[in-house]
């Protein structure tokens, strides 16, 4: 089995090997009561703070020790507060920083190794980002030539959850029974389970008590995540689809972006304004309210070229798995139809 540098181990600080490596540092949860630690804590309620902006956590690998631990007291502040919406952006933050150490580890692997300057240092990060496919998503990532391929069982199982037609296996690239994908495409892949992972990492912490230091960053986590408070009114006027979007995000899950266009194009289109719709998406994962502002802005054509983007059809929605009809959709192409046809037959 390949063991770890510390350094990856500070780009994959969620791995079970950070665990073995603390214990044998020596490390223990009483130890953070003394005030020398508080540097650490504030670092770690920093990295907190930067995922709940929809931003991904720079850090700084040059000094793994200190990346390590802002992590897993990270998690342990989390615990502590007991907000899933804050677990849920924590996760999803730190599942796409490590997709970035994935994706270079699986991009060295397509380039010629004699010219790369550090060979040992790219070795492990290769090793290190197949072992974590392998090991934590059961996926094996094989060469033929300069191109990656994966099985096209392992790609089914995870691009059934993406609504864009890229994504489509009749889209890719197929050959005897595997899928020729990019580092990027095959990290993008594994994102959710990731997410998962990591979020269960946290859900797993057994807390027997808080140490001092943490006390006052814990209320500070409490107050951060009323900002992200919503009360989120789903009118019985609106078709399934909508109504099932908006409970998504209120639910804090991850709506595709094709669900996040069709609700904003939805509510627009029934005279809704930019400022009454962006508080409907703080709930998602990766909510970040500057870009969802612009976003909302250049939909409602109030922005870059001035063009207002329309409603998918009912019939373009089926196709990337957003319609939910009922017997009330019968005789309708577009969502904006749902209710005035059956005011107009009354």
């Amino acid at each position: 089995m390949l063991q770890l540098g510390i350094k990856e181990l500070a780009k994959y600080p969620f791995l079970a090997e950070t665990g073995d490596y603390l214990r044998d540092k020596g490390f223990n949860l009483e130890q953070l009561s003394d005030p020398d630690w508080k540097p650490v804590v504030e670092k770690a309620y920093g990295r907190i703070v930067v995922a709940t902006t929809g931003q991904i956590y720079g850090g700084d690998i040059e000094n793994p020790d200190l990346e390590i631990l802002s992590f897993v007291i990270g998690i342990i502040l989390l615990k502590s507060a007991g907000i899933s919406t804050l677990n849920r952006r924590f996760s999803l933050a730190e599942a796409r920083r490590a997709e970035r150490y994935l994706e270079q580890g699986l991009n060295a692997l397509q380039k010629d190794r004699t010219i790369l300057e550090n060979l040992k240092l790219k070795e492990e990060s290769i090793q290190s980002s197949l072992k974590i496919i392998q090991d934590l998503f059961s996926i094996q990532v094989e060469m033929e030539d300069d191109r990656l391929k994966i099985r096209i069982a392992d790609y089914l199982k995870r691009a059934v959850h993406f609504n864009e037609r890229e994504w489509k296996l009749v889209n890719r690239q197929v050959e005897s029974g595997y899928v020729y994908l990019s580092s990027h495409e095959i990290v993008r892949l594994v994102r959710k389970e990731l997410d998962v992972y990591i979020n269960s990492k946290i859900q797993s912490v057994s807390v027997s008590f808080i140490p001092e230091t943490f006390r006052e960053r814990v209320g500070d986590l409490v107050l951060l995540a009323k900002k992200f408070s919503t009360t989120v009114i789903v009118s019985s006027d609106y078709p399934p689809c909508v109504k099932h979007a908006i409970e998504v995000l209120d639910k804090g899950e991850n709506l595709p972006h094709s669900g996040r266009f069709m609700l904003a194009t939805y509510l627009l289109a029934k005279g809704q304004t930019v400022e009454q719709i962006a508080p409907l998406f703080k709930n998602a994962p990766d909510y970040n309210e500057r870009v969802t502002k612009y976003q909302l802005e250049h939909i409602a054509g109030s922005s870059g070229k001035g063009t207002k983007y329309v409603c998918p059809s009912c019939e373009k929605l089926k196709s990337e798995n957003l319609c939910f009809a009922i017997p009330e959709c019968d005789g309708i192409i577009n969502p904006v139809q749902f209710g005035t046809r059956r005011k107009t037959n009354a």
